[in-house]
């Protein structure tokens, strides 16, 4: 390459330059912080008083807050005989009812919602949640993504989108009750939005799903690009998740961190990490994991992949559940 006389301008002060070897991987090289293992209690709903409690992990991850991922902020809201404003400058807001019956007003209209319930809204869904007794709200929202862009939000993508616990939970049987789901990876359904038919996710950023663990069983690992904010929905003391980064030769998590599943409690699946279900309790469990999978999927970034039986190369891992 010839390298040209100097031009006028000169190279700027805040510019670097920087080997490919030493830069190509910062999160291998320490520069970026890696997504920690958390988990957060459900004890926050049973105390007293309406109250907002982000789960914030920024300090850890070295960025504004509050965060709970690079992308993706959880939070658990609190009802006691009162009413909570909610705002985000986020373009997709997800809302799961953890506990007890209300409503909410967002968007020019009213949601009126019981346990188990889920909702979303777009950008601009400033909303106003009430309860005449005790409720409980897991809210997830994508404002991190758009801090870390230096963006605000415009105009609303999608309509809100409101899905009742009882059709979720029928959806969610007739899979489980079909022949292929005794076998399969995960046992669940997804919840999609008209508006977004390429990634068949309940927003064009967030990716939210209703998962069955039953009594006795193995949900063999799998992994994704995408961070997963997982909610315990129902389960007894005995169910579990290990997330690791490598495989041992029967394709399981080797050396793997636990998070015990408790009801109303959240835990982080960092994003890339192997992760596996257990339930050795005697009873059907229920897991709601968000994620930033809605972005990775239209991406074309989410790459997940399952674990198979076996580690002959051939045969470890697929793109196919």
């Amino acid at each position: 390459m010839t390298i040209s006389a100097r031009t006028a301008t000169p190279t700027s002060a805040q510019a670097q330059f920087f080997d490919y070897g030493s830069a190509a991987n910062p999160l291998q090289k320490g520069l970026i912080s890696r997504i920690p293992y958390r988990s957060f209690a459900a004890s926050f709903f049973d105390d007293d008083g309406t109250a907002l409690q982000p789960l914030d992990l920024s300090e850890e991850l070295l960025c504004e807050g509050p965060a709970t991922g690079p992308s993706l902020c959880g939070n658990f809201i609190r009802l006691d005989h009162g009413s909570l404003r909610t705002s985000a400058d986020a373009t997709s807001q997800l809302f799961f009812v953890a506990r007890g019956q209300g409503r909410s007003e967002a968007c020019g209209q009213t949601f009126e919602w019981s346990e188990g319930d889920t909702f979303v809204l777009p950008a601009g869904g400033d909303a106003i949640h009430s309860s005449d007794n005790r409720a409980g709200l897991y809210w997830v929202h994508d404002a991190p993504l758009l801090r870390y862009l230096g963006v605000s939000t415009v105009k609303p993508v999608f309509e809100p989108c409101f899905y009742s616990h009882q059709d979720a939970r029928a959806e969610l049987e007739a899979i489980a009750n079909h022949p292929r789901g005794a076998s399969a990876n995960r046992v669940s359904v997804l919840l999609g939005n008209d508006a977004f038919p390429q990634t068949r996710t309940v927003t064009h950023t967030l990716w939210a799903m209703l998962g069955i663990l039953p009594a006795g069983q193995v949900q063999r690992p799998h992994r994704h690009q995408s961070i997963a904010l997982d909610f315990a929905v129902d389960c007894q003391p005995g169910c579990y998740t290990l997330i690791g980064t490598e495989l041992d030769e029967n394709g399981m998590i080797r050396n793997g961190h636990r998070e015990d599943w408790v009801s109303g409690a959240a835990f982080v699946t960092p994003p890339g990490y192997w992760h596996s279900h257990h339930n050795e309790s005697g009873a059907d469990a229920y897991v709601l994991p968000i994620q930033d999978a809605g972005l990775h999927t239209y991406l074309r970034t989410l790459d997940i992949a399952f674990s198979n039986r076996g580690r002959d190369d051939a045969g470890t891992l697929s793109n196919t559940p």
